[in-house]
């Protein structure tokens, strides 16, 4: 060949080719729109292992040198919920599930990631079930992996506070996150300045939460003597919660996550199928929230049935999000064909079901200790994570501040010129609470206007 550097140049090239992305597999190769105001794509955070993640950034941003523009890392529950879907579509994304401008978006005060987490879940795959998560731990790896990734190579990511802000399991699931981002921080390892963590309806412990049941819904006239009764009848000898309590101390968490599901069937069939997401309702009725899709009495008992066949997340409202999520969302983020949304959901549930029970009590300690600013938020009418359980949970904090905290007064906050109480909060050092009022499970959705004002406090945004 006459001109041997222009062979060497195509070799170079065929190797680039062909072992770079392979190389790179594990890393954020991304996708983006054409204004720039988005970014998606895929990180293999494990082989075989691909978890999937949507940046949208803010057209509201204000540039403030003394406030830096945060973002938000929404976390979904579950586990296995889709943040990409749910929380983006159903909640505090730009649009809603009509693709229609949401005027309470939470970009209003920040960016915001959604990532479909832990693996399995809607858009995030693998390519063998023996891959997904067991533990909390281990999804909280594949996160930290995956912001490593997103931020170590982007010195603009790494100027904006991170906030990850959480719903449900996403509560348990951003403690176990926040932990290993501060000890990644710490070891060097990942590039990002954590702003803080907030608990929305949080799953922080299970037991708090399922031991209130009965008696919440007796002293709200939606279960009777006779249903309290039920809820705490003698089943193999013990009363049902005494029997998940034993469980747990004898590290039968399977187990226990088994006669959870029993017990909300009891619950269910003794208030004629009230909504686990707001008490003020039924699950069946025709007048629900933008959350929630009117279910037989059947599907509703299959759903908390204890073989958790049915998908676990929130079944109506996946069956709303599905056509879009499969049609023009996919088309456009060009997900893998083999790949169908919320399909993989009830794997990853039960793949976790060992795990769901434990609680996470002493990791919102360690949080607090190392400095971490724990936003902790509760909708008045939820009933699977009641403000009662998240409460319990809470005094249960070894926390110094605690006391300080639990004797000063909350301030009322209203929103925009309407002077109803919208919510109560009070703060001590780094840690807050927010007393939403007429809010179920999803506080977003619920109460949207006092939602953005609490979020706008939790991340310092600037003003516009």
């Amino acid at each position: 060949m006459k001109n041997p550097s222009f062979a060497v140049f195509l070799l170079i090239t065929a190797v680039i080719c062909i072992v770079l992305p392979h190389f790179l597999g594990g890393l954020a190769m991304a996708t983006r729109t054409k204004d720039g105001l988005e970014h998606w794509g895929y990180v293999e955070i494990r082989p075989r292992a691909h978890m999937f993640w949507w940046h949208y950034k803010s057209p509201y941003r204000v540039y403030d040198p003394k406030k830096p523009w945060p973002i938000i890392l929404w976390l979904q529950g579950g586990p296995g919920g889709s943040s990409v879907g749910i929380g983006n579509f159903k909640e505090i994304g730009p649009l809603d599930d009509s693709l229609k401008q949401r005027n309470s978006t939470w970009l209003k005060k920040a960016d915001l990631l959604f990532v479909d987490t832990p693996v399995g879940t809607g858009y995030s795959f693998v390519e063998d079930k023996e891959l997904l998560v067991k533990t909390d731990e281990e999804a909280a790896r594949d996160l930290t992996t995956l912001l490593i990734k997103l931020f170590n190579r982007n010195r603009t990511l790494q100027k904006s506070p991170l906030y990850i802000v959480s719903q449900s399991y996403g509560g348990k699931h951003a403690v176990t996150v926040g932990l290993s981002v501060v000890r990644a921080i710490k070891a060097r390892k990942l590039k990002l300045k954590l702003g803080g963590i907030a608990l929305g309806n949080g799953w922080i412990s299970p037991i708090d939460f399922v031991a209130i049941w009965a008696p919440l819904l007796k002293d709200l006239s939606r279960i009777d003597n006779s249903g309290l009764k039920k809820s705490e009848r003698l089943i193999y000898g013990n009363r049902l919660v005494e029997k998940i309590k034993h469980q747990m101390a004898s590290g039968q968490m399977k187990e226990a996550t088994k006669s959870w599901g029993i017990l909300e069937g009891v619950i269910m069939s003794s208030s004629n199928n009230v909504d686990f997401y707001n008490f003020m309702r039924d699950s069946g009725s025709p007048k629900q929230s933008s959350t929630t899709n009117e279910l037989s009495r059947k599907a509703m008992i299959n759903r908390y049935s204890r073989n958790l066949e049915s998908v676990r997340i929130l079944p109506g409202v996946v069956e709303e999000l599905m056509p879009l999520m499969n049609g023009v969302i996919k088309n456009k983020l060009k997900i893998p064909k083999h790949v169908k949304w919320a399909n993989q959901s009830d794997f990853v549930f039960k793949s976790l079901s060992g795990d769901f029970m434990n609680p996470v009590i002493n990791e919102v300690d360690e949080l607090l200790n190392a400095g971490v600013h724990v936003t902790v938020y509760s909708g008045q009418t939820d009933l699977i994570c009641a403000t009662k359980g998240t409460e319990a949970w809470v005094r249960k904090l070894k926390w110094k501040g605690l006391k300080t905290f639990l004797d000063i007064d909350r301030t009322p906050m209203y929103c925009g010129d309407d002077k109803e109480t919208k919510a109560f909060t009070k703060s001590y050092k780094n840690f807050h609470f927010y007393w939403i009022l007429k809010a179920g499970h999803f506080v977003p959705a619920d109460q949207p206007c006092v939602a953005l004002d609490m979020v706008g406090n939790i991340t310092r945004s600037p003003a516009r």
